[in-house]
């Protein structure tokens, strides 16, 4: 173990030590740490996506931190140590690798993959026969993923034993289909908002559908325009202010002009 892990360990012990320990880290737990582990992740991601290199070695250090702070809760409950999940994910690593660490062969990333699903699949039936149920090819899709990156995983499992459109006509023609009922159930002499939420996630889910037949991923292009609308909004702030008027004062018209303008020199 290398000297900068030890220390990280150590500073990790010490915060956690209730004689001169930092009293925010000794009330935290693993359910109230798992909220700042996703963060972290996420913001590895913006990093990357921004190609900011010091950005993402600083917050691939948050990230391991996260890592090490959990290790520290189950090291002191004596579940597991650091040392047990870096010998655990390293013998995972030489599983998942036999064509690299066993004799079994993969000229392509395609055959890599192939091998992959066909073994995760074997293990899923495996655990399925433990339990006694019956196995399903939706198994093991973690149900904490964010909405559209679960949606996309179940789509593509179901797709695997045939249930998919082949051609995207078909799914732009589902969210036509999904948006009409959308439409019905707000229509509606009682509008019911279960019935509007659950009609709604139908929209997003063919939606999301949509973006697998396209090899897009919803969630980077969701994240995207999320980016853009924030560079252009900021933009309407300050062309207003720049024109001696708050925003709060302007009109929906006024606003919508001057996002129109910015729009339309973005795409010159």
């Amino acid at each position: 173990m290398s000297d900068s892990i030890k220390q990280l360990l150590a500073i990790m012990a010490q915060l956690r030590n209730p004689q001169g320990g930092c009293p925010w880290d000794l009330e935290q737990t693993f359910a109230t740490i798992a909220p700042h582990t996703l963060e972290e992740a996420y913001e590895v991601v913006e990093a990357i996506e921004k190609q900011d290199m010091a950005a993402l070695k600083d917050e691939l250090g948050d990230l391991l931190f996260q890592v090490v702070f959990h290790a520290q809760l189950a090291a002191e409950l004596k579940l597991f140590s650091f040392d047990d999940i870096a010998a655990h994910v390293t013998a995972k690593m030489v599983e998942r690798h036999p064509h690299v660490f066993g004799d079994r062969n993969a000229a392509t990333a395609g055959d890599v993959v192939t091998n992959w699903e066909a073994d995760k699949a074997a293990k899923r039936e495996a655990a399925a026969r433990a339990e006694n149920r019956p196995s399903s090819v939706l198994d093991g899709v973690n149900t904490a993923l964010p909405g559209m990156t679960r949606a996309v995983k179940l789509q593509k499992r179901a797709a695997r034993v045939g249930f998919d459109w082949t051609d995207q006509r078909d799914v732009i023609a589902k969210i036509h289909e999904e948006l009409a009922e959308l439409q019905a159930e707000l229509e509606a002499s009682t509008p019911s908002h279960a019935a509007i939420t659950d009609e709604l996630g139908d929209v997003l889910f063919a939606i999301t559908n949509l973006a697998r037949h396209l090899d897009i991923d919803p969630e980077t292009a969701l994240r995207h325009t999320n980016a853009k609308f924030e560079r252009r909004f900021r933009e309407v702030e300050r062309r207003l202010a720049s024109s001696g008027r708050d925003i709060k004062a302007a009109s929906l018209d006024e606003m919508e002009a001057t996002w129109v303008e910015i729009k339309q020199a973005e795409k010159r």
